[in-house]
């Protein structure tokens, strides 16, 4: 089990190459330690389809995110690098974007987490 999950749209239109797509994700998350800490899944659509491709990010207790406009080959560390500050945060609440990179001018929405 992980601790958190990254969601990669499975329909977002356009040119792609979904393996070389999850290939590259999951070599960003190996390099940067991640690998154990995040899952990684497909979805269909999150609702970005005026700006693919779109990724989320959940966990329990945590704020979830939906990023777009992404190239998930050429964004890969910058998504590893959101996903450790997403670990990081608490409650998953990112409060300095910076280190995420180019993500942080791609976030398309951000939902707290429900409390209990």
């Amino acid at each position: 089990m992980t601790d958190i999950l990254l969601s990669l749209c499975s329909s977002c239109a356009g040119e792609r190459d979904i393996e070389a797509e999850r290939a590259a994700l999951r070599a960003a998350l190996d390099r940067a330690g991640l690998s154990a800490r995040v899952g990684l899944a497909e979805h269909p659509c999150f609702g970005a389809c005026e700006a693919p491709v779109a990724i989320a990010l959940q966990g329990a207790g945590r704020a979830s995110y939906v990023f777009s406009d992404l190239d998930p080959v050429g964004d890969a560390a910058d998504i590893a690098a959101t996903c450790r500050l997403y670990l990081d945060s608490p409650a998953g609440w990112i409060q300095d974007a910076r280190d995420c990179g180019r993500l942080r001018l791609c976030l398309l929405a951000r939902i707290p987490a429900l409390s209990s």
